[in-house]
């Protein structure tokens, strides 16, 4: 006779495998990218719907408008760091109606509102924000539909995080966008033309990679087979979430349903999901991928990552050498943004706001 121990020692044993096989699919996701709630999407909804009705309206960087203005939108679960650092850029603008500042905060989080500032007045209504998860996707939408809504002027909508720092005066970033020739290195002679002042060919400078090691896992991550038909593997991209796309992206963004079904989807694969890294470049490489630079103007630092996370800079480490060095880049005649600084980076930076960083 056996015991009854032995029987509940066996069968437990026997029902292991049946356990370890069953976990993946049907255990609930460890990661917070769980289903957005109804009324979040319902008042996405209501106001990408306003923004898609506006299509009509200037929205043309062809337009012989000179005023053409960049929308600035900030993304992020804690106080603005850099705020006093991007003000002396803004306030050295030649004129406030070249630009617009829009900052969508978690509002979980206690986020203060720099008194006196760009900043100030410039908080749009926020939803709770989640790292690797598509609410990053949503908060990205709800800025650039909020900033399409606000100014028909603005023509380029260039996302940044708290942690973001400019490499160059603002003059030379309006500049770089809207008006020069030679800012981008890999356009052909007919995209460089120029009509009363303003080019007749814009891009979107978003950095789209079709060819990465883990690009398989991460399309894998909700099932091997979630993403079909819509998005086929061989669609499937990657890039930062940090951008700067053109008006007409913009839209295409906001009025997008098809795909943002499939990326708000939850994954079983927590260490390989990152939604704000593939939604954006795989919508516009299926979209318009000519109209597209395939790079970003936000340098980042992928040496000596730490839980997928860029590396950060430290007061130590700033010096007018490493904004000559972060500037460098092979595909423009310069970044114009940088990431990822620690907080106590404000002062050192502030130090060479005149002398390095903003002149030009």
């Amino acid at each position: 006779m056996f015991s009854t121990q032995f029987v509940l020692t066996f069968s437990l044993l026997l029902s292991l495998p049946i356990l370890f096989l069953l976990a993946p699919r049907f255990l609930p996701p460890r990661h917070p990218s769980v289903p957005i709630p109804l009324p979040d999407e319902l008042d996405d909804l209501s106001l990408f719907n306003r923004a898609a009705s506006l299509s009509n309206t200037f929205s043309h960087l062809s337009s012989k408008n000179p005023k053409l203005k960049i929308a600035f939108l900030f993304l992020t679960n804690s106080d603005l760091h850099f705020a006093p650092l991007w003000h002396h850029f803004f306030q050295n603008a030649p004129s406030k109606n070249l630009y617009n500042v829009y900052v969508h905060a978690d509002p979980s989080v206690n986020v203060t509102r720099p008194k006196g500032t760009v900043f100030e007045f410039r908080f749009i209504p926020a939803k709770k924000t989640y790292r690797g998860s598509p609410t990053l996707i949503s908060a990205t939408r709800r800025l650039l539909a909020t900033a399409v809504i606000d100014d028909p002027a603005n023509a380029f909508f260039a996302v940044l995080s708290q942690y973001c720092v400019p490499l160059h005066s603002f003059r030379y970033v309006y500049s770089s966008l809207v008006t020069s020739t030679t800012f981008d290195l890999t356009q052909s002679p007919s995209e460089s033309a120029q009509y009363g002042g303003v080019r007749l060919k814009y891009k979107s400078f978003i950095e789209i990679i079709s060819k990465n090691r883990s690009l398989w896992k991460r399309y894998a991550a909700r099932g091997r087979f979630a993403m079909m038909p819509e998005v086929p593997f061989e669609k499937f991209r990657v890039g930062s979430q940090f951008f700067v796309v053109t008006r007409k992206h913009a839209l295409v963004v906001i009025k997008d349903r098809t795909l943002w079904r499939k990326f708000k989807l939850p994954c079983y694969r927590d260490d390989e999901c990152f939604p704000e890294e593939h939604y954006f470049p795989t919508l516009l490489s299926m979209a318009d991928p000519n109209g597209c630079t395939h790079y970003t103007l936000t340098k980042v630092n992928w040496t000596g990552t730490v839980n997928g996370h860029p590396y950060t800079y430290r007061p130590p480490e700033i010096s007018a050498e490493l904004i000559y060095r972060l500037r460098q880049s092979n595909f423009s005649e310069s970044y114009l943004f940088a990431r990822k600084f620690t907080p106590d980076c404000l002062k050192p930076l502030m130090g060479l706001a005149d002398s390095v960083i903003f002149r030009d």
